[in-house]
């Protein structure tokens, strides 16, 4: 049986063949977006010199918590191969619910934040039942969501309008930063997990009797990301330190890609996203797991507008709405999620995000127009789109 390879050569040779053969086949993952990430980094860098200090990269970090935790529902919701248009509402909802919670019945903090997370799982559920059992098309029940928990935020807030959030618990979620210590350690327990994955997927693989990745291919990319996260806690510490967004949105995302990746019903997703009607055939319980990621999404806005509350400090009428929803969706789609179902990764919402976020953060620092801010989102989506269904058409074609 084929283990790990000690031949350098070998190895190297079988690293770049599987490369290009995958781009080849349209099969890109994140390359796309990893290299638009680059690319903008270096233009805006020459641009404004501000834009890579350690102070702007921790801004950025904190402004994209909000829309990477409303993607990665979005992602959940591709992946079915339907759309959730309510997100953002339901996440206004959520964090109004939370304030009410703090400032009229004066719950702990972290009562408050578990009764908003519940309000939103209870929204998306409901959703789910109107899309499965009144066949209500997702895009029409959730449009029909977004207008009503904006009326139910609006009764909620009442007259006032706006509650200040005071909670200390709720405030450092995304104001507060980690100690330079604590930074590093985080970074190795993040590599010590990306290490015991691996070798965990090698054997799984092993004892399957499947062919496994080549040494070479599994260093590179243990390197590549040791360095990657290195420079950026190095970046951050030179700052404030790790702002405590990173492992809360660090930590929903890996919690959610080993559901989806490493367990039966994460399985189930993508095969009803990939062919409906087959995947009942076989006997997945569509229905359920349908109505189950509507919860779980409208979970994921209701934690959304929790970190919305504890950045601004407060909560009124207009949070979760302006483009909120628009740039979830955006995140998701651009970091690699396909729009046809079946395929995506969870951690497209923060690549998404991120791509978003450096381009409007970008232009902020140049002075322009929120309009410049929006066109070039637009085109960055067109193109991301354009990518997936070349990626589609070379998958159909191999």
């Amino acid at each position: 049986m084929a283990v790990l390879s000690h031949d350098g050569g070998a190895d190297r040779q079988a690293v770049w063949s599987t490369m290009f053969r995958r781009i080849r086949q349209g099969d890109l993952g994140p390359l796309p977006v990893i290299i638009g990430l680059l690319i903008i980094a270096v233009v805006f860098q020459n641009l404004n010199a501000n834009f890579l200090t350690p102070r702007n990269i921790s801004n950025l970090i904190v402004q994209i918590g909000v829309v990477g935790t409303l993607g990665s529902g979005v992602v959940f919701v591709l992946l079915l191969g339907e759309i959730d248009l309510s997100l953002g509402a339901v996440s206004g909802v959520a964090a109004s619910i939370l304030a009410i919670a703090l400032s009229s019945y004066g719950l702990p903090g972290w009562l408050a934040i578990a009764t908003a997370i519940l309000s939103g799982l209870a929204m998306g559920a409901l959703q789910g039942l109107v899309v499965v059992f009144l066949r209500v098309p997702s895009f029409i029940a959730t449009l029909a969501g977004l207008l009503a928990w904006q009326g139910v935020q609006l009764i909620i807030l009442g007259s006032q309008g706006e509650r200040l959030i005071r909670d200390p618990l709720v405030r450092s979620i995304a104001s507060d930063y980690m100690s330079p210590t604590a930074g590093y350690i985080l970074a190795a327990v993040v590599m010590l997990a990306v290490i015991a994955m691996v070798w965990h997927g090698h054997v799984v693989r092993r004892r399957a009797g499947l062919p496994t990745k080549s040494a070479t291919a599994a260093f590179v990319k243990i390197g590549v990301l040791a360095i990657a996260l290195g420079a950026a806690t190095a970046a951050l510490n030179a700052y404030f330190g790790v702002p405590y967004i990173v492992p809360v949105l660090g930590g929903v995302v890996l919690a959610l890609t080993w559901f989806t990746e490493r367990t039966m019903t994460g399985r189930h997703i993508y095969a009803i996203g990939g062919n409906a009607e087959a995947a009942r055939r076989a006997g997945i319980p569509v229905a359920a797991i349908k109505i189950g990621v509507f919860s779980l999404c409208g979970g994921l806005a209701g934690w959304g507008g929790v970190i919305s509350a504890s950045r601004q400090f407060a909560v009124s009428i207009g949070t979760g709405g302006g483009t909120l929803l628009l740039d979830a969706i955006a995140a998701a789609v651009i970091g690699g999620t396909s729009l046809f179902g079946g395929r995506g990764r969870m951690y497209n919402a923060v690549l998404g995000a991120l791509v978003i976020g450096s381009v409007a953060n970008g232009l902020n620092l140049l002075g322009s127009p929120s309009s410049i801010e929006n066109i070039a989102t637009g085109a960055i989506l067109v193109v991301a789109v354009a990518i997936d269904a070349m990626s589609r058409a070379g998958q159909q074609s191999r």
